[in-house]
């Protein structure tokens, strides 16, 4: 806490004026270009590794990046949190790209991986049902069974779940919005992109992103 409010009287008296003309503009509406889901972990700090500005992302994080498929009549079947960004996203905000970002070294993979029965928290061992289908994907892969693997399945596993949403695949089907599925590694700090031809994570150096950039819509 104190290196927050340190960190907002150094703003305040050293950059605040760079942004103001930036946050005038806000001050008027937004219109991000992703929404952006991702965990609550303190590491993933996404404005550093994305060298993203205010305004660019419309932002959702929970433990785990995890998002609760939806029924057939488009209502959540778990929080409606999640589900409400989604259809603020798509509906008002018309995003174009949604995104889902994992990491390593992921304490709700952790606490998945030990057995959901075991943790005694009762909404956190409710909420992680909702990654069960990495760990099941993994152990279909037949791929070693470790944070990491499961923490990119559940990447997977969210994008689905997203799909499972009406209004985002009404904009999948006329070409108006794009999934895509990011893990950070924290200790090498390296972001990766899903490439679904290898299903595989590739990291996005040059090439890559030059790659990315070409299919972007």
């Amino acid at each position: 806490m104190r290196k927050l409010i340190q960190g907002i009287m150094e703003f305040r008296k050293q950059r605040r004026s760079d942004y103001a003309e930036t946050f005038a503009k806000l001050a008027l509406g937004q219109n991000p270009d992703v929404l952006f889901i991702a965990c609550s972990d303190s590491r993933v700090a996404v404005n550093v590794f994305a060298s993203t500005d205010p305004g660019d992302m419309f932002v959702v994080r929970n433990v785990g990046n995890l998002i609760p498929p939806c029924d057939v009549d488009g209502r959540s079947l778990a929080d409606e949190s999640e589900a409400s960004a989604i259809e603020f996203a798509m509906m008002k905000l018309e995003v174009g790209h949604i995104i889902v970002c994992g990491h390593s070294d992921c304490g709700a993979i952790k606490a998945l991986l030990e057995g959901r029965a075991g943790i005694g928290p009762p909404n956190l061992r409710a909420w992680l049902r909702h990654a069960e289908p990495a760990v099941a994907a993994a152990k279909k892969s037949g791929a070693e069974i470790d944070v990491s693997a499961v923490s990119k399945r559940n990447v997977l596993a969210q994008l689905e779940h997203i799909r499972t949403y009406p209004a985002v695949r009404e904009r999948i089907d006329r070409g108006a919005v794009q999934l895509h599925g990011l893990w950070f590694d924290i200790r090498q700090a390296e972001v990766y992109y899903y490439e679904p031809g290898l299903d595989s994570f590739v990291a996005i150096d040059e090439a890559e992103g030059r790659r990315i950039l070409s299919s972007l819509k």
